[in-house]
């Protein structure tokens, strides 16, 4: 008898323990709420707190685009990111009214800062667009100046070789000449004298002051040359410098990004077009072998 009551009795001092546990840890929990629904039960007051201490920090943790980005969280918190309060600093802090306009500034109270800083900051954006634009165009003015130059130095690099040219071949033409005129001075015969007597007669300039000249005009042609090809490549290094400082100004890294998106997306699109009529042949090929 004592066997047979033996196993019974466990089960029951089990189950009596086992329902201990649960009972005391329901007394001694809160109701845990869902992380989504925790900011629902934080009252308005702190809300305002945390959104001034925000925006009012020296570091600004909140600024305009954050405050927009908590705005689209929930109603609650656009109605709450919406108040003067927080606009009026990002106001005063962001685009500070000059001396002349403090007095204006206290009968515009009427509408809202936030359209008030929509309003400005509409403003400050066209002003910087406009700012841009004038650098870019600046700077293609300065591009266009250095294009110029550079043809106005090709040309004069193109006049002053001709001049090189021709001196150089006035030059050396004199040099025969000069050979000419000595050689008349030694006993040749007649054929060979009477074609120097024509080379020197041709010459009303006397020989020696003509290659002179002509040496110090070659001269200076060279050293016009050397010149124009020393400014020529400190054109091209400024026009260089230009066109960097351009692309720079010009760079947008989104629309950098707009540009490889759309070619990377043509290239796949080219890929699969290629790859269709290869997998219809494929289907075509299979169904026939079926």
């Amino acid at each position: 008898m004592d066997s047979a009551q033996s196993p019974s009795s466990k089960p029951k001092s089990f189950s009596s323990s086992s329902s201990l546990p649960s009972s005391s840890s329901s007394s001694g929990r809160r109701p845990r709420l869902p992380e989504g629904k925790m900011a629902a039960f934080l009252p308005d007051e702190l809300w305002r707190h945390v959104l001034a201490i925000g925006v009012k920090s020296p570091a600004k943790s909140l600024s305009y685009k954050e405050l927009c980005c908590v705005s689209i969280a929930c109603r609650r918190l656009r109605r709450l990111s919406g108040e003067d309060s927080l606009w009026s600093h990002l106001l005063s802090s962001d685009f500070p009214p000059p001396t002349s306009q403090s007095s204006s500034s206290s009968s515009s109270s009427s509408s809202s800062c936030k359209a008030l800083y929509r309003i400005r900051f509409e403003r400050d954006k066209e002003k910087k667009r406009l700012a841009h634009r004038r650098a870019v165009m600046r700077k293609e003015s300065q591009i266009a100046e250095h294009l110029r130059r550079i043809r106005d130095i090709e040309a004069s690099l193109a006049r002053e070789s001709d001049k090189l040219k021709a001196s150089a071949s006035e030059l050396s033409n004199l040099h025969k000449v000069r050979q000419a005129s000595v050689a008349l001075k030694v006993w040749q015969p007649e054929v060979v004298r009477g074609k120097q007597k024509q080379m020197v007669s041709q010459c009303a300039v006397p020989v020696e002051s003509r290659i002179s000249a002509v040496d110090m005009e070659f001269r200076l042609c060279k050293q016009q040359i050397a010149i124009l090809r020393k400014s020529y490549e400190e054109e091209r290094r400024r026009l260089d410098a230009a066109k960097r400082e351009l692309e720079s100004i010009e760079y947008h890294p989104l629309r950098r990004c707009e540009r490889t998106g759309s070619n990377l997306g043509g290239s796949s699109s080219r890929r699969k077009e290629i790859k269709r009529p290869i997998d219809v042949e494929g289907c075509g090929k299979l169904a026939k072998t079926s």
